[in-house]
């Protein structure tokens, strides 16, 4: 079954063959969508079909990836996704909410959502027998691809902005990937990939230029689908319901940071295929946060003109969010417009609260994934929440990724001689 049939680009809507194109759309640079054959799908498989699969990995639904299974046997490739999801009944309970989960991408095999997609583009890689994947990065796309490349032994080379934290910087070294660091921003790493990649005809994985990257990131909202299902009978009817399933008046909310705009674009993908096959009544309302210091999506989304990105001078303490032109921006604009969503911003000590708060419950998220929750905090401390709202919250990474960050978000544990009379000062 020829499930993968082409490209639309979804600022002009042409349509491309699957050969005729690799990135973006040659009329406009708009990105590109990846198109199935849904009709196809539909009458081989039943949600049945995918959910009762034993593999928990992203891999379990590869009759809707545009990619054929990967080679080889197990590696940290094959099992990337079936990520946890938690529920946060405390925090509920602070913040007037019946239903509070959160999605743990911190799991990942590098530690972030950014596996998701690097695993599919690396299997696509193989597919048209690239020599070398590159891809410009803050550190956990790098990260990704390093790691992912690295499962397969694939040659991967990566620019990263020199302030990369440190972190970051020795996962692309440790799965030996070839570590360019670049003196100027991520906007300035990512031009040159592009360059290098023309120049040297290199595989380009870039957020928001490869359209194998949403397809990889939209598998998140097939877990969060098959999660709401189990929900049913938890005391809640299905806030995503399944066709025969009553329509629940509180439709699920997803918190989702945002910074090229890659990953939100890549749920709401995911949300789009899965109602495409009619295996959904409904979307979910998707809502996008930024750092107030990187907010150009968001800028967009409140004004008069969508479709327009007007780059900004990032500065977050959030640097996986740190862009100055989102180069997926108007496509993160319509997950939100198009679910019913909004975008807020955050700033950054709200986002160093959220990571201290989230630690409270075990959970240690890194910056941009502490994000998002912050966001959820601010839309319900703005009344933009209803209590009955089921709300899922997305960790895009581990705070081990950027501990000088976390450390700004505790206080520095005290220093004693080793004494009983000491520790009683303290105590």
């Amino acid at each position: 079954m020829e499930k993968f049939t082409g490209y639309t680009c979804s600022i002009c809507q042409h349509t491309y063959s699957p050969d005729e194109v690799t990135y973006t759309c040659p009329k406009d640079g708009g990105n590109l969508d990846v198109m199935l054959d849904y009709d196809a799908i539909r009458k081989k498989y039943q949600p049945g079909d995918l959910t009762s699969r034993s593999n928990q990995s992203i891999w379990r639904y590869l009759p809707l990836l545009p990619v054929s299974a990967p080679e080889g046997e197990a590696t940290p490739l094959h099992q990337v996704g079936g990520t946890p999801v938690y529920a946060l009944p405390r925090l509920a309970e602070k913040y007037g909410l019946k239903y509070l989960w959160l999605k743990d991408e911190s799991r990942n095999p590098t530690a972030s959502f950014k596996d998701r997609a690097s695993a599919v583009v690396v299997t696509r890689a193989r597919e048209l027998g690239a020599e070398v994947v590159v891809t410009a990065s803050t550190g956990n796309a790098g990260a990704a691809l390093a790691g992912m490349a690295a499962a397969v032994g694939q040659k991967a080379v990566i620019f990263a902005p020199k302030s990369a934290p440190p972190a970051k910087v020795a996962q692309l070294l440790v799965f030996g990937a070839k570590v360019i660091l670049v003196d100027g921003s991520y906007d300035d790493a990512f031009d040159l990939s592009i360059k290098a990649s023309q120049e040297f005809g290199w595989y380009c994985r870039n957020t928001g230029y490869n359209p194998f990257t949403a397809e990889g990131k939209k598998t998140a909202a097939f877990e969060i689908w098959e999660f709401m299902q189990g929900q049913m009978g938890s005391g809640m009817r299905a806030a995503l319901g399944a066709v025969t399933v009553p329509v629940k008046e509180h439709r699920l909310v997803i918190f989702v940071s945002v910074g090229d705009g890659n990953i939100i674009s890549g749920i709401h993908k995911g949300f789009k295929d899965l109602h495409a096959l009619g295996w959904i009544a409904r979307m979910p309302r998707i809502i996008g946060v930024q750092a107030e210091g990187s907010a150009a999506i968001h800028n967009a989304f409140h004004s008069d003109t969508q479709n327009i990105i007007h780059p900004v001078q990032a500065k977050t303490i959030a640097d996986s969010i740190s862009v100055d032109l989102p180069r997926d921006g108007v496509r993160a604009v319509r997950a939100a417009s198009e679910t019913g969503g909004t975008y807020l911003t955050v700033s950054d000590d709200e986002i160093l609260k959220a990571i201290a708060e989230l630690g409270q419950m075990g959970i240690f998220a890194e910056p941009a994934g502490a994000a998002a929750f912050a966001g959820l905090a601010s839309a319900k401390a703005h009344g933009w929440l209803e209590a009955e709202s089921p709300v899922l919250v997305m960790n895009t990474g581990s705070g081990l990724k950027d501990v000088r960050a976390a450390m700004q978000a505790v206080t520095p544990a005290p220093i004693i001689e080793p004494t009983l009379e000491a520790l009683k000062r303290i105590l």
